[in-house]
Formats: structure tokens, C-alpha cells, sequence
């Protein structure tokens, strides 16, 4: 039996594939070893076998299906279904919101105070004193809880009042605002709302919403005058201090055409508010009213526009499109259309040239496609320049990339130009010819012009310089480093933005700084004691803070007779060199925004001390009049914050469908300037986003940017 298998098994492996491996032969010699002897296939099983191993292996595989198997359909599906289920649920969410949010309150009695209803009348003209608001509630404890603390007062709603509130802390102060105009305008971007590429709603923020956080009140009115009271604060027994304010409607306001020297009594008011004025009592007021219009004694300035008030931006818009539809009619003479189709500009600082560009842009984008082509191939716009250079503030490399995108846009440019007269349909200016020094007068038609040549006080700044002593600055208001308004008591009074400037005179504090170095009452500084007043002057005047790095150096420039020491004499002279480097700063609204985060800061830490009991030195003991005495010659802003310090974080421009940003900082000075393309004004855009004061704004300008490049600029007068 054993011999038999062998053989069988060994007569079998000689039919076996000469390819199959030698373990796979032993396996099989063991199965037949093992088995009964088997029958021997024959081709047509194998062909069989194989067949139907083939159709039972293609059966296992899964079927793919359409969308499997063309990926580029599937990301379309998807896509368009990723897309109706956002828009279907965005829609959902609002109409949820709107259901859910929806109210009918009734109200019943509310309780107010009797002196918010019925105030007090007081004060040097006994007028009402407005202690109290009628949004304050008798039943609110939070209500009850501000009426406790300082009253914060500030006059102005542009930016440097609305960075201080964005940074003040809530319930730290009872805040009141006045202004005349209920909302917050970011004005670097009021030329592009002369032409419709950004909407003036886009631009403004309600007032009442950004006091919504700490509870503040608004008045709508104009600041004329102010009684500063005394050193002592009101709550330790001083004297009253009131702010005068003139009740103020603005129905009646012309847009666009609001002379920049305007004072309250030129303003049209409605009959409920029409001359009354009022009191506001203050503990610490804040001048944030800003500028107008520098008029330069030119003649004529009333048929002019000016762009500061949101007013302007639609009246030149109005006058714009206004003049481009009276050109389109057949019974236009061809003197009236080329005049109509002419807009002068007169100033070549960022507010004059954006508005150049976009008028330039519109015409060359929108009108060109809506109006007749006549119109666009003779209008003109003009710009006309005091100095040689438009843009002379910004580096030179951003002043000539200016003109050489404005020459190529067959913008004129007039330099070395003043404007002699404003008429109604014409402006005159003089230009001086270089060679000959003749003074040549020239006359050019005008269908729009708009004057933006520098800024001056407005009516309020102007009242307090001529009240206050020590006040000599012609443009503004004269504030140490602590933004505080010279001349006021200590601590009471502060300035920002373009209604202040830093006073830089070193020379005024000469004396004082001598004393408090001096230790051998000599009337002579040695070096360690220079170093010592260098390091006081830093710190009361930062602007200055660049002129005493190399103190050696200084101090051996002005070391005049070699003694080693430096005389009076020698500081004087040293102060007054100084003093003559050290630059204003900017009228920007970079500045202002700074000084509002600045005064924030310290009103926040000063408030905060003095809930715990440390804003001033341990009292002695004795009766309140005494401490209160005590605390007069305490310096609370020196003792507790530091000086106000400016840092440039650059400049910008657009140039129409280009921009300029010029002083970079960190960089290389070859590198913080950058003019261009659509990089540059992408960055200029961005900026500009960033620096909006809520999300709604945001999405409402980035949405006018999208119309406009979708649609165009909405050419409708309104």
C-alpha cells in the first residue's frame, strides 16, 4: 500500500507546472500522501475553474458611481450645495433673530429726576445747570452708583473722543458728550464719498452707541464758553466749573456751504432750541473740537466747498453730478459745459489730492460709460499748489510718484500757485516766474472748486486762547506733555487733537530746571548735573527727547569758554536751538487717535487710585481744609503716568486706483515707502478697516468697495 502511493504521487508530480515553487510541491506531495488517490484534471476543468474564479473576483469588487468617478462634478456638487445650505441658513438665522428679538413694550411711568426735567438755573448768567439727564432713572442702581464719580465732560465727537471712550474703562467716569453732530465721521476717507465710491452712511457711527458702554449722555450743541472754577476740585469746596453750552439743531444746515469761521449764532435753529444755552458741570473736561478750514484772508470762500462734515462730501457729490447732467443737454453752450466740466482744487495736501483722484477716477470709469463722451474728453481737473511739490509733507519719492501718475492722467497741476479770489464760476490765482520774479495773475473757469489749504481754530478754541493766559499759538491750544490746557487749574483741563499742540519751549522752564540741578547754587552745571537736567527735559518735553541723546557731545558743543561747566548763558542758548528743531505735531487723525488711547490710559489709572485710596500721599492728620490744601501742589498725571509720546506709524494717500504709504516705521528708510499699484491700495484699504470703531462700519465699507467694482459708483443725486 505505502509503495503504491509513492508511486501514484510520483506519477502525478510529473503532470504538476514546472513553475511552481518547491514548497508548493512538498505541500501538494503531503495532500496526496495523505488523500485517497484522486482522478487526473483535464484541460477543459482547468478552463472552467479559471473562468469561474475570474467572474466570482470581479463580482467582490464594489461598483463605483458616478460622482466617484468624476471628481471635478463632485467639487461642483458640493460646492453648490455647501453654498444654498449657507445662504438658506444665514436666512434662517435672520429671520430667527428678527422673530426672537422682536418686542411690544409698554411703558408705563418712568421715573425721572426732578432736576433733570426742571433744572436749576445758575452761574455767572444764570442759566440752567443740567446736573442731571433724563435717561437717568430714579430704580437704576448703576445710575446711582455713576452719579458718584468725577463728571468727564468732553466737547467733540471726532477722533480723538471716540479713541478715549473705545479705551476708557466703564464706570470709572460719568461721561456727557457734546457735539452738533450726533454721530462719528472717519474722515481720511470723506473724498471717496464725493464721487459715490463709498456711501456717507458707510462712514459715520451713532454717537449714543459708543457712550452705550458706559452709560454717558449726549447733547447736541456748541460749546462757547467755559468757567474753570478753582485749583480746588469742586467735591473739596472750589468753585463750581461749568461748561456753556448752546443748544443746537442741525435741519437747517446748507450742506457744503457752512463759511469754515462759522460761530454758534451764524447756525439756523430750530424754535425748541433756538437761543438757549446751558450749564454743564464738569469735574474734567476734554476739548476735542478740531479745526476748520484755514480761509488765508482769500476773498470769496463762500462759493467754495470745504471737506470736514459729512455735509460737504454731499454737496460737492450733488454739485458734481448736477454739473455732468446740465452738460448732457443739447442747449448747453459749449463755454458753459467746459466750464461745468472744470473743478478746481485748491491745496496739495492727502485731502486735496484724494479728491483730485477720485473725481478723476469717476470720470474716467463711470462717466465715460453712462454719459456722453463728450463729456468725459473735455472735462479737466485742476490742482493748485502753494508750494512746489504736491504732497510736500511725505517723502520726496512719494511726492513725485504723485505727480508722475497725476501727469499721466492728464491731471493739472499748478505749483508755486495762490489763490488771489474765489468768484462763482471762476478762480483766480497768481504764480511767481522764477526767472523773472514777476507776478503773473491768471483766471481759470471753474464748475466746482473746493478749498482744503491748511486748518485754523475753531470758534471754541479760539474763545479759550483769548481767555486764558499764556496762550500765544496762533492754530490751536497750548498743552504740556500731560495734554493739559496751560492756564487752567491743574489736572482739570484737557486738549487733543488738532484743537491742541505740545508746547516745545524749552526756555520757559530754564530756571526751574536749574534749581532742581544745581547742588552748589553756583549758577554753573557740571556735567553729571547737565545729565541730570537732560533726563527732567526728556521727561516734560518728549518732543525734544531726540536733541539730548549725545549728551557729551551737546555738552561740549555749548561749552563756550572751555571751563568745563556750563553757565546760564550757555543753557539758554542751548534750550533755544532746541527748541527751534523740535516739529509740531501732525494735525492727523494718527495723532489725535494716540492722544485719546493716551489720556484713556491715564484718566483709567488715575480713577483706579483713587478708589483705593493711593492718588495721593499718605494725608497727615488734621481737618479737610488742611488736606485738601495739602493735595493742591501735588502733581497727580506727573506722579503717577508718564508724558505723552507720539510714534509716526506712517502716512497714507490714495492716488486713484494706486496708493502711497510713506513712513513706515522698523524699516529701513529705503523701505518705509511704498507707492503703487493695486498692493498698495489694497494695503491703504486695509488699514483703513482696521482702524473703523465697530464691525457694522466695517462691513458696510468693505461692501461699497465690492458695489463699486461690481457695479460702478452710483450716479444718482440725492
Amino acid at each position: 500500500m505505502l509503495t503504491s502511493a509513492m508511486t501514484a504521487a510520483a506519477g502525478a508530480s510529473r503532470f504538476a507546472p514546472r513553475n511552481i515553487a518547491s514548497s508548493s510541491s512538498r505541500m501538494m506531495s503531503t495532500r496526496i500522501a495523505a488523500s485517497p488517490l484522486r482522478p487526473r484534471p483535464t484541460p477543459s476543468s482547468l478552463i472552467v475553474k479559471r473562468m469561474a474564479s475570474t467572474d466570482s473576483s470581479a463580482s467582490s469588487q464594489p461598483a463605483t458611481s458616478f460622482l466617484q468617478r468624476h471628481r471635478i462634478v463632485r467639487y461642483c456638487v458640493w460646492g453648490t450645495f455647501s453654498i444654498v445650505f449657507g445662504v438658506s441658513a444665514t436666512i434662517a438665522i435672520i429671520l430667527g433673530h428678527d422673530a426672537f428679538t422682536y418686542r411690544h413694550v409698554r411703558l408705563g411711568d418712568v421715573p425721572c429726576s426732578p432736576l433733570a426735567l426742571h433744572p436749576e438755573s445758575g452761574g455767572p448768567k444764570n442759566l440752567p445747570i443740567v446736573s442731571e439727564f433724563v435717561e437717568e432713572s430714579q430704580e437704576d442702581e448703576l445710575g446711582k452708583e455713576l452719579k458718584g464719580k468725577e463728571k468727564l465732560v468732553i466737547v467733540g465727537g471726532g477722533w480723538a473722543a471716540v479713541s478715549l471712550l473705545s479705551k476708557l474703562d466703564p464706570g470709572r467716569y460719568n461721561v456727557t458728550l457734546v457735539s452738533p453732530n450726533n454721530f462719528y465721521l472717519f474722515t481720511p476717507l470723506l473724498p471717496s464719498a464725493t464721487v459715490g465710491t463709498v456711501e456717507p452712511r458707510s462712514l459715520i457711527e451713532p454717537i449714543r452707541k459708543v457712550l452705550s458702554r458706559h452709560r454717558g449722555h449726549y447733547v447736541q450743541g456748541k460749546a462757547v464758553d467755559v468757567e474753570f472754577g478753582s485749583d480746588r476740585m469742586p467735591a473739596d469746596g472750589g468753585a463750581q466749573r461749568l461748561l456753556e453750552v448752546q443748544l443746537v439743531s442741525a435741519e437747517d444746515r446748507e450742506a457744503g456751504r457752512s463759511h469754515p469761521e462759522a460761530g454758534p449764532e451764524d447756525t439756523a435753529s430750530r424754535p425748541e432750541v433756538e437761543g438757549r444755552r446751558i450749564y454743564i458741570p464738569y469735574d474734567k473736561l476734554i476739548v476735542a473740537v478740531g479745526s476748520v478750514t484755514s480761509t488765508h484772508g482769500v476773498p470769496g470762500l463762500e462759493n467754495a466747498f470745504h471737506l470736514k462734515e459729512i455735509d460737504d462730501a454731499r454737496g460737492i457729490r450733488s454739485r458734481i453730478l448736477d454739473n455732468l447732467e446740465i452738460a448732457s443737454l443739447p442747449t448747453t453752450t459749449p463755454e458753459e459745459r467746459k466750464r461745468l466740466l472744470s473743478f478746481v482744487i485748491s491745496g496739495g495736501g492727502p485731502t486735496g489730492v484724494e479728491t483730485a483722484a477720485e473725481i478723476y477716477d469717476m470720470l474716467n470709469e463711470d462717466v465715460l460709460d453712462y454719459f456722453p463722451k463728450l463729456l468725459r474728453s473735455q472735462a479737466k481737473v485742476s490742482l493748485i499748489q502753494s508750494r512746489e511739490h504736491i504732497l510736500n509733507t511725505y517723502s520726496e519719492k512719494i511726492s513725485k510718484y504723485a505727480e508722475d501718475k497725476f501727469a499721466r492722467d492728464e491731471v493739472d497741476i499748478i505749483t508755486n500757485a495762490r489763490v488771489k479770489e474765489v468768484k462763482p464760476n471762476s478762480v483766480t490765482y497768481t504764480v511767481k516766474d522764477k526767472e523773472t520774479g514777476k507776478v503773473q495773475e491768471h483766471e481759470i473757469g471753474s464748475g466746482m472748486t473746493l478749498w482744503s489749504t491748511g486748518i485754523a481754530m475753531s470758534p471754541f478754541t479760539k474763545a479759550l486762547v483769548n481767555k486764558l493766559p499764556n496762550q500765544s499759538h496762533l492754530k490751536a491750544l497750548l498743552v504740556d506733555s500731560h495734554l493739559r490746557v496751560q492756564g487752567t487749574p491743574t489736572g482739570s483741563v484737557y486738549a487733543l487733537g488738532d484743537a491742541s499742540t505740545v508746547n516745545s519751549r524749552l526756555i520757559d522752564s530754564l530756571y526751574e530746571f536749574v534749581d532742581q540741578v544745581d547742588t552748589q547754587h553756583k549758577g554753573e552745571l557740571t556735567f553729571d548735573e547737565f545729565a541730570s537736567l537732560a533726563q527732567r527735559v526728556r521727561k516734560r518735553y518728549p518732543l525734544s527727547s531726540k536733541h539730548f541723546e549725545k549728551l557729551r557731545d551737546l555738552f561740549e558743543k555749548f561749552d563756550v569758554d572751555h571751563n568745563g561747566t556750563l553757565s546760564l548763558n550757555e543753557i539758554s542758548t542751548m534750550f533755544l536751538e532746541i527748541q527751534s528743531k523740535v516739529t509740531s505735531l501732525p494735525a492727523t487723525a494718527q495723532v489725535a487717535s494716540q492722544e485719546g488711547k493716551y489720556l484713556a490710559g491715564k484718566l483709567n489709572k488715575l480713577a483706579k487710585l483713587k478708589s483705593q485710596g493711593k492718588l495721593y500721599p499718605q494725608d497727615e492728620p488734621g481737618d479737610a481744609a488742611d488736606v485738601a490744601a495739602a493735595r493742591l501742589g501735588y502733581d497727580v498725571d506727573d506722579e503717577h503716568y508718564k508724558a505723552f509720546s507720539y510714534m509716526s506709524l506712517g502716512s497714507l494717500a490714495f492716488l486713484g486706483n494706486a496708493a502711497a504709504v510713506d513712513g513706515l516705521p522698523y524699516l529701513p528708510q529705503s523701505l518705509s515707502s511704498l507707492a503703487g499699484g493695486l498692493v498698495a491700495m489694497y494695503a491703504w484699504r486695509s488699514v483703513y478697516l482696521s482702524e473703523q470703531c465697530s464691525m457694522r462700519t466695517r462691513m458696510l465699507l468693505m461692501s461699497d468697495w465690492v458695489k463699486r467694482g461690481i457695479w460702478g459708483r452710483d450716479l444718482s443725486r440725492l
